[in-house]
């Protein structure tokens, strides 16, 4: 199975000119942690999280609703390709120890895929419990 059969289309992401309160009420609104940002022609820059507008907007303070998101965003972005084979993105998001990745096309967002996404196909729920666990194992509850 490939990526792009269970990837989650359409991408919601956001612009990397706009607010960092915009992208926070999208974040919200959408009830997601996570979005890719993009320039206006849909090319993938970035990816900006609900702790990145906390740790690099808000501790810092910036203003929100002056800040723009390339400010505060994360430029280097993992990826993976709309045929990549649903196990092998559910190995590379473990070993890289991530829970979602955008999917990129000629540079293009296309969707994005999580490991709940491949958790939710039969063929990919080894790997996609296998990458959780590779992700999760250094995770230790205090007492």
């Amino acid at each position: 199975m490939k990526v792009e059969q269970i990837m989650s289309t359409p991408a919601i992401s956001v612009q990397k000119g706009e607010s960092v309160e915009v992208a926070a009420r999208v974040l919200a609104r959408y009830n997601i942690g996570i979005l890719p940002v993009c320039k206006a022609d849909g090319t993938l820059c970035g990816l900006v999280t609900d702790r990145d507008l906390v740790t690099r907007c808000l501790a810092t303070g910036k203003t929100p609703g002056n800040t723009r998101v390339e400010e505060v965003m994360t430029g280097r972005v993992l990826t993976v390709a709309p045929d990549m084979e649903a196990g092998v993105a559910a190995h590379y998001m473990g070993r890289k120890q991530v829970r979602r990745l955008p999917v990129v096309e000629a540079g293009k967002l296309r969707g994005m895929v999580s490991l709940g996404d491949l958790a939710a196909r039969d063929e990919s729920v080894m790997d996609a419990a296998d990458a959780l666990a590779d992700i999760t194992s250094g995770i230790t509850q205090g007492e």
